[in-house]
């Protein structure tokens, strides 16, 4: 076990509870630090349920290439907690992390708090030391009551499109999800809404009307399509024709238009060339990634395997039209192998893919004693139609693919794709 191994199976036995939603604890631990998260960088805060990722992806290459340093706070980590930090450009040291997880650690006195709180504190601190330009800050779950939800007038916010999850936390409708969510908006901070669904767009807006903020709403202040092989943008005062995304699917062009929404909203020093330039270079792992050997060598010749980490509903339905999409360019019949967090909707995550998967092979998420059986995840894929049965992991479920070549896909939670990367040898950069 490497030393921030054991640092943080310490941090995780300091609660009772993996995740407590509430920010007395949080910052209890901030103001003995002596408020690091005062002296950060100017900050963007960005939540919702999906989109998160490859929003701040989108914005931090796209700063990057105009030459600006950017600090990026990201979880849940693939393959290790190290990913979770950017420190003006470049992953955290084990050094510096380990150091400033061990200052939390004594500041802390053995007082309860959660495995998610301490380490935000920890990522305060690294980020209140080191100089850089900008702050991406991803809210860990929901948004008012969320670990990172402690920056008093952040330079702007961003709500990615909402959909049902985390219910057990949030709540069960749209509406009080994306009530959790408007929680990071600050009166004096402008706000960047993506595409939602009326009952959550709604709640947005009445939480910005509450605070005196007129937020920038995609689909009335601004939007975007594809043409010709080319990404345009157009609000009230702009038209830009861009690159299409790197990254693959038809969702990432709405994150790639709240991405640019947000970076002329917010008035980042984002140069036209710049954007272009981010736009084609961001890179976000387990989003639609097409992975090679030595995963996609147990597959029949001629298969085609990709990744990705969508797990919700929403999630599944992008998915599910990404992957529809590729039979145009070539057919092959769609095999899913997923695994899945307990408590996830998974039976509605499934019922995307009827009259698309031709069988879905579930796996239990290795090393995750709250995943979903294998066994159990098949039986809510049956029940939403598909064809379905469990396998004993990864690796047997790749090789049971039988037959001629197959389009594989696999789905589910991040964590599972954190588990099918270290097997790939292919770590985040």
């Amino acid at each position: 076990m490497s030393r921030t191994d054991a640092i943080l199976d310490r941090l995780l036995g300091l609660h009772p509870k993996l995740i407590d939603l509430s920010l007395d604890r949080m910052q209890l631990l901030l103001d003995d630090l002596g408020r690091p998260q005062n002296r950060v960088p100017p900050v963007i805060h960005v939540a919702g349920t999906n989109g998160k990722g490859s929003v701040i992806a989108y914005l931090r290459a796209a700063l990057e290439a105009a030459g600006r340093s950017v600090h990026v706070y990201t979880s849940p980590h693939l393959v290790s907690f190290r990913e979770r930090i950017r420190l003006a450009g470049s992953m955290v040291s084990a050094h510096r992390l380990n150091a400033a997880l061990e200052h939390c650690e004594r500041v802390n006195a053995g007082r309860p708090i959660t495995f998610f709180e301490i380490t935000t504190a920890a990522a305060f601190e690294l980020f209140a030391q080191t100089p850089a330009d900008f702050l991406l800050l991803e809210t860990g779950l929901g948004g008012e009551l969320d670990s990172t939800n402690v920056i008093d007038r952040p330079l702007g916010t961003i709500i990615t499109p909402i959909s049902i999850d985390h219910t057990s936390f949030l709540g069960d409708t749209l509406a009080e999800i994306a009530s959790a969510k408007a929680g990071i908006f600050k009166r004096g901070s402008p706000a960047v809404i993506g595409h939602q669904p009326d009952e959550a767009r709604d709640v947005l807006e009445a939480r910005c009307a509450a605070l005196g903020i007129v937020p920038f709403v995609a689909g009335r202040d601004f939007d975007g399509y594809t043409q010709a092989g080319r990404l345009v943008y157009q609000d009230a005062t702009r038209l830009d024709d861009l690159p299409l995304p790197r990254l693959k699917g038809a969702h990432q062009i709405d994150n790639a238009v709240l991405a640019v929404a947000a970076a002329r909203h917010l008035d980042l020093p984002i140069p036209a060339a710049a954007l272009s330039r981010g736009l084609r270079g961001a890179d976000w792992p387990a989003r639609m990634q097409r992975l090679g050997e030595p995963l996609a060598a147990l597959l029949p010749r001629g298969s085609e395997l990709w990744l990705d980490g969508g797990h919700n509903p929403a999630g599944g339905e992008v998915q599910a039209r990404t992957l529809a999409d590729m039979n145009e360019t070539r057919s092959l019949p769609l095999t899913l192998v997923t695994g899945m967090m307990a408590g996830k909707a998974a039976r509605q995550y499934f019922a995307a893919f009827r009259g698309l998967a031709s069988e879905v092979i579930t796996v239990r998420i290795p090393g995750e004693s709250g995943g979903l059986t294998a066994r159990a995840l098949a039986a809510e894929a049956r029940a939403a139609g598909l064809s379905a049965r469990p396998a004993r992991g990864i690796a047997a479920a790749l090789k049971s693919v039988a037959g001629g070549p197959h389009r594989v896909a696999i789905t589910g939670s991040l964590y599972l794709s954190g588990a099918v990367l270290r097997l790939s040898k292919m770590p985040p950069a």
